[in-house]
């Protein structure tokens, strides 16, 4: 390999690198809703990733159909989105509180099924895009390129982090929060209503899932079964982060993240999404506590 091969080399492995960063920090978003989830009520919502379907096509349908301005349009769509969280919690979660883990599955499964039905018969099965947020000229880094979504996907993704962490840390719903991911029985003896805790938490991981599928909308394009593999692939970014709600995830969707990028481009793109699978099961062989976790998972 010669020296000017060497180095498109390495700038190609960079720009992969970025993109896969930015795709990482999707993953970490919807990963984070898994964990917060799961932190709360021990089991996991394979519906998650509707939320992230939900959200951007509820912007899509508010901005080109009800011609609202793009950002009443988002806000609204993570309100509706939020909403249908608290919905699902109260039909499918809540009566069924006092039944196994694997039951309470099943049932996200199923809600997971409903809800991807019911979007396909409003929308239809056409894909569906929302404009760049802030145009589509490419930006140059060294000697890649990077478009101004993907610069959005950062920004957003580091201040739902920073709220996420200010919200179990400083304030007194999440501490309650907290409280219950470590004892729910302990908590209801001190006054705390576990299952207004366990709402809250379906409540912020819908709205997590759907700020997660508005800004990447513009980049991938939505459509009624968008969700189903970047939920999986959100799963797979929280089992690495060992199911953590803290750096832990967002360590492990980068990692998802870039893992991919770079066998897509340097392997084939045949092989893009079975990359995060074939790490998922490397992990839950290897070391199932996950890679951010010194054996029991990390709570809110």
């Amino acid at each position: 390999m010669t020296g000017v091969e060497g180095m498109r080399l390495v700038d190609q492995i960079f720009q992969y690198i970025l993109s896969g960063l930015s795709t990482g920090a999707i993953y970490a978003l919807i990963g984070l809703g898994f964990s917060i989830i799961y932190s709360s009520t021990t089991i996991i919502n394979f519906a998650q990733g509707e939320f992230v379907m939900l959200g951007g096509m509820l912007t899509v349908f508010l901005y080109a159909v009800l011609h609202l301005m793009l950002p009443l349009a988002i806000t609204l769509a993570v309100v509706f989105t939020t909403a249908i969280g608290i919905l699902f919690e109260h039909l499918a979660i809540r009566p069924l509180k006092t039944s196994e883990p694997i039951n309470m599955i099943i049932v996200t499964i199923g809600g997971s099924i409903f809800m991807r039905g019911v979007a396909m018969l409003v929308w239809g099965r056409d894909t569906h895009a929302l404009p760049m947020f802030s145009g589509d000229t490419p930006i140059t880094v060294g000697h890649a390129t990077i478009l101004p979504q993907n610069i959005w996907i950062f920004v957003v993704v580091a201040a739902v982090l920073s709220v996420n962490r200010l919200f179990f840390h400083h304030s007194i719903i999440g501490k309650a929060m907290r409280a219950c991911s470590f004892n729910q029985r302990a908590s209801s003896l001190v006054g705390i209503d576990v299952k207004h805790m366990v709402l809250f938490s379906f409540a912020l991981s819908a709205a997590m899932g759907s700020v997660a599928g508005i800004i990447i909308a513009p980049l991938t394009m939505t459509s009624y079964d968008v969700g189903i593999m970047l939920g999986l692939k959100g799963f797979c970014a929280a089992i690495v982060g060992g199911m953590s709600t803290g750096a832990g995830t967002v360590m492990g969707g980068l990692i998802v993240g870039v893992l991919e990028s770079l066998g897509a481009g340097l392997i084939s793109s045949g092989y893009k999404d079975a990359i995060a699978f074939i790490i998922l099961l490397l992990i839950l062989f290897i070391r199932p506590q996950g890679l951010f976790s010194s054996g029991e998972t990390e709570r809110v």
